[in-house]
């Protein structure tokens, strides 16, 4: 789809995400159940947490790779290259047992893992790739019968340009990339080979085998923009071939995409979030893509990208938050605040997205009470009382990830009034969404009913005193 060593992310041109606590005036997409509520519980949890910032890393650091040398996460990702293949024993994914909301969030999310949802370069940034190739210098020609402009017109349909023809024209660009080269004809290498890999799954692979991939990763560090953003894409377009993928990560593309994502154009950050998406369908790569910094700046990119670049944002969190601890780089990043704030954007795809990830995070005890601070129980009740229907069915099993282990937060579900709105879903949503409803009344249930008996006890214990 489209879209460490030292550098920051880009400050944002909007200021960050906020929520604020309970107040009497009504925000946007909030009742005036909820207002009333607030009123008669004014002890809010204190405001948003502060936006997180790339250089910032102090705790856990005798656990926590992103403290670690350079030199040591090299070795981490040598030795992750070493057992990449397909017939590694370490290649092979490791099995966990998943609780039950783990395994709702995953049926209802199963979108978000759909490869073939992201057709490569959606961002439409080569809209400007004619453009950026005729304004450099014509790159330097290894093969004499090969022009590569000739590429900017050619018909690539399986039809009218059979590999046999495409050949010349890869090997053509990967030695154009060799580090001798001058630096415009590495940008128009790396530009066409972006072309190149768009179209069909053959030229992809045929790419991939050609040596372009280990070619293009030292750009994703170039200073110049453009370049970069040629190099992270292309490499993207590769990723969707099932092999490239292994390729990719042997070649110590990781680290780079993440600097890509810190410091790149808008398309070039959205296109490297999705880069690294592609490459985190394994279990040690997530570690690493983990260790590497990616988190960050996904949190950025969801507080402050366009819309694009959030649901690439959002997307990719939630493959990496299958991992405990990039769970918690998550929160400790502050991603809670701004996903909170996404509950409400509704028409733009990005609310269900903001819940199932909201969903993920709250699975950890950190993630529960940063969601709870954000006001996160209010706008999902807020949800299921006027939202759409798929959105209700999603804030039911937020809502539920949130109160399965957390008597408080069944408490502050009741005061927020959401039984109303529980009920009537548990008796005209989906099949799904009833059940999960009547899930959550019986917890709700249980509450009511063991607050009833604790009231009880402590009154008695008073008189016997």
């Amino acid at each position: 789809m489209v879209s460490l060593a030292g550098s920051q992310i880009l400050s944002p041109t909007h200021g960050p995400c906020t929520t604020t606590s309970a107040s009497s005036t009504r925000r946007p997409g909030h009742s005036m159940r909820t207002i009333r509520s607030a009123l008669l519980h004014p002890d809010s949890p204190p405001g948003p947490a502060s936006r997180p910032r790339a250089t910032a890393h102090t705790s856990d650091a005798d656990s926590d790779m992103e403290n670690l040398t350079d030199s040591v996460i090299d070795f981490r990702l040598s030795e992750l290259a070493a057992t990449a293949g397909p017939t590694h024993p370490a290649a092979v994914a490791k099995s966990s047992s998943a609780n039950a909301a783990a395994t709702d969030m995953l049926d209802l999310s199963r979108d978000f893992s759909d490869y073939s949802s992201f057709n490569s370069d959606i961002s439409g940034e080569l809209q400007r790739l004619a453009a950026a190739a005729s304004a450099s210098a014509t790159p330097a020609r290894s093969d004499p019968t090969v022009d590569l402009n000739d590429l900017e017109s050619m018909d690539l349909s399986e039809a009218a340009s059979p590999l046999s023809h495409i050949e010349p024209f890869i090997h053509a660009c990967v030695r154009a990339l060799s580090p001798d080269s001058p630096p415009d004809a590495r940008r128009g290498a790396a530009a066409r080979i972006r072309l190149l890999a768009k179209h069909r799954s053959d030229i992809r692979a045929l790419v991939g085998s050609s040596g372009a991939i280990p070619a293009l990763v030292p750009l994703l560090r170039s200073t110049d923009p453009t370049t970069q953003e040629n190099a992270v894409t292309a490499l993207l377009n590769l990723s969707l071939e099932d092999r490239n993928r292994t390729a990719i990560t042997a070649a110590g593309a990781i680290k780079p995409l993440v600097y890509a994502l810190r410091t790149g154009t808008a398309p070039a950050k959205q296109n490297a979030a999705c880069a690294l998406l592609s490459l985190s369908g394994t279990e040690d790569n997530r570690a690493t893509i983990g260790a590497c910094g990616a988190v960050a700046p996904l949190v950025a990119l969801l507080s402050a990208g366009s819309t694009r670049g959030k649901k690439d944002a959002l997307t990719t969190l939630y493959r990496l938050c299958s991992a405990r601890r990039n769970k918690e780089r998550a929160v400790s990043a502050g991603a809670v605040v701004p996903l909170v704030h996404l509950i409400g954007e509704r028409g733009t795809g990005t609310s269900e997205k903001a819940m199932v990830v909201l969903a993920s995070l709250a699975s950890i005890p950190e993630g529960r009470d940063a969601v709870v601070e954000a006001g996160g129980i209010p706008a999902l009740v807020e949800t299921i009382e006027d939202g759409p229907a798929r959105e209700k069915e999603f804030a039911v099993v937020a809502l539920l990830q949130l109160c399965s282990e957390s008597s408080s937060n069944r408490a502050l579900l009741v005061r927020e009034g959401a039984i109303p709105p529980l009920v009537a879903l548990s008796q005209s949503g989906s099949a799904r969404a009833k059940h999960k409803a009547e899930t959550l009344l019986g917890y709700l249930r249980e509450q009511r009913q063991g607050g009833g008996c604790r009231a009880g006890l402590g009154a008695a214990t008073s008189m016997a005193r």
